[in-house]
């Protein structure tokens, strides 16, 4: 499982121009899903976006965590993230979990974010959407489940 990270001030998600998702400070986290991911991937991701220190402290230093600052999380699936481009010009998609495997999987994971408290909004699985943020720093934070990064 992957998940890209940005630290927002802001972030919404539209879908045929209507919003369907919309946090203030946060996250937002986009996730893909790989064919071979289990339980464990996602408790990984789970665990480490609730943990990530990402947020200054009062000398800085990213130190605080989501829930120290009262933050929300912005879900948006996104298969692209299992993209290999390696072999030419046209990203193959091969290891991308199908949505019998990852609808399951992103929904379970934003449950236990919703059950540790935090706040999520998500987008909708397959949509075309139109995500808008603004990066916080900016801050970006690239997490792989095999920690392959």
């Amino acid at each position: 499982m992957r998940c890209v990270i940005q630290r927002v001030s802001e972030a919404a998600v539209r879908v045929d121009g209507e919003v369907i998702g919309q946090i203030g400070k946060g996250y937002m986290a986009l996730i893909g899903v790989e064919v071979e991911d289990t339980q464990e991937d996602l408790n990984y991701i789970a665990k480490k976006v609730s943990g990530l220190r990402i947020f200054e402290d009062e000398n800085g230093k990213m130190n605080l965590s989501l829930a120290d600052v009262q933050g929300q999380i912005l879900a948006i699936s996104q298969f692209t993230l299992f993209g290999d481009a390696r072999g030419g010009r046209r990203p193959s998609f091969i290891t991308a979990a199908r949505p019998d495997l990852a609808v399951p999987m992103y929904e379970k994971l934003v449950q236990t974010w919703r059950s540790e408290g935090i706040h999520v909004e998500m987008g909708r699985f397959g949509a075309d959407m139109k995500v808008s943020l603004v990066n916080d720093g900016p801050v970006t934070i690239l997490l792989d489940s095999r920690k392959i990064f």
